[in-house]
């Protein structure tokens, strides 16, 4: 993608310009977002009319303006061209989903984690996920596997209004539950309910894990831990994560085994996404 719009630009931009352009844009339903080279009105609309005029199917191109940030992980877009507008509908796995990207977290980036969670997910479990956004994990393991229980929790009321409509948009009542509240809080009332847990925000994956295990079944469960991790030279993100959680982990007193971590995208120089599959054991009386 990262020759193709270069190449494309190549007689419009300067070399200099041209070398800021990114390798990649997301595509969410009919909006394009993409990173641009700071403070160059000319190359922002020359990236613009070239993406609209390649993808056919997009209406609206955004850039950010700013980091993802705040409890709400929401962030700053600019119109670069097409239709001004920050809602869409995105379909991923047989499932649609209606999302406004400005003001909600939602990461296409993720589909091939969302299905292989809920590849993971055996008929009948009861699960929560911690940090829902719009919904999107917990539809789709509501929609693929029979006979689950989804407790779904964001802190956003603007997203818990999205994962309401999209509950109604892939006809899951009854199957996923909506809560608005800060999951650390919230988690307290299923205590001791759960089979499997998501945690799928890294900022704040490490501080509720102690949460997280306080609602699993007394038998124990599965945690599916989120996290980004700076890694240089020799270094494994995947093990310093693991670093991390076994030391929380520890502490709360729990057995535990690492089924499976991997690393997830690059998301900077040296910085990476992880997950780590964490199998925990039968809990001690103290829970």
């Amino acid at each position: 993608m990262r020759i193709r719009l270069r190449e494309k630009l190549a007689n419009t931009l300067s070399p200099r310009t041209l070398r800021g352009v990114y390798s990649s844009f997301d595509l969410i339903g009919d909006i394009a977002i993409i990173k641009t080279p700071a403070d160059n009105i000319e190359a922002e609309e020359a990236i613009a009319k070239q993406i609209l005029a390649t993808h056919q199917g997009v209406k609206t191109v955004l850039s950010p303006t700013s980091p993802v940030k705040g409890e709400h992980r929401i962030r700053n877009l600019k119109l670069l061209g097409g239709e001004d507008k920050t809602v869409t509908k995105y379909k991923e796995s047989g499932c649609i989903f209606s999302v406004d990207v400005e003001k909600c977290y939602f990461s296409p980036r993720l589909s091939y984690e969302r299905k292989r969670i809920a590849t993971q997910v055996l008929p009948g479990e009861t699960i929560v996920n911690m940090f829902s956004g719009v919904g999107c994990f917990s539809i789709i393991i509501a929609k693929t596997v029979p006979k689950t229980i989804v407790h779904s929790i964001d802190i956003n009321p603007v997203a818990y209004e999205y994962m309401i409509e999209n509950i109604r948009l892939n006809r899951v009542y009854g199957k996923v539950y909506p809560i608005l509240g800060d999951s650390k809080i919230m988690i307290q009332k299923l205590e001791h309910t759960v089979d499997r847990i998501l945690m799928p925000l890294p900022e704040k994956a490490l501080e509720y894990l102690p949460a997280a295990v306080s609602a699993l079944k007394k038998r124990g469960g599965w945690i599916h831990y989120y996290d980004f991790e700076h890694a240089v030279g020799a270094e494994d993100p995947r093990e310093k994560t693991e670093q991390k959680v076994a030391q929380a982990l520890d502490i709360v007193g729990v057995r535990y085994i690492f089924a499976h971590s991997r690393i997830i995208r690059s998301t900077g120089p040296n910085w990476y996404q992880t997950v780590l599959d964490i199998q925990v054991a039968a809990l001690p009386s103290k829970f």
